[in-house]
């Protein structure tokens, strides 16, 4: 029986190395090449400021939604 709950244990360990490996990477300084990639392309991001929203986009939004098909109204005979 002690065998049996010492691999119980050990797959218990893993499982939880396991599931917490993404945590424990950054951590410990293990990022792979894709996200040292990743966090240089961010870093060269800028936040470009908007002056709002465009009229034209507004009103072709106001459009669209008065064009689209509605439901009636549902018949209420079964209330009475």
């Amino acid at each position: 029986m002690h065998i049996f709950a010492i691999v119980l244990l050990a797959l218990a360990v893993v499982l939880v190395i396991g599931a917490e490996w993404p945590h424990l990477s950054t951590r410990l300084g293990l990022e792979g090449r894709a996200a040292r990639k990743r966090r240089k392309r961010r870093e060269r991001l800028t936040v470009v400021p908007g002056d709002g929203i465009d009229e034209d986009f507004a009103a072709s939004v106001e459009r669209d939604l008065a064009n689209l098909p509605t439901i009636g109204e549902p018949d209420d005979r079964s209330r009475r």
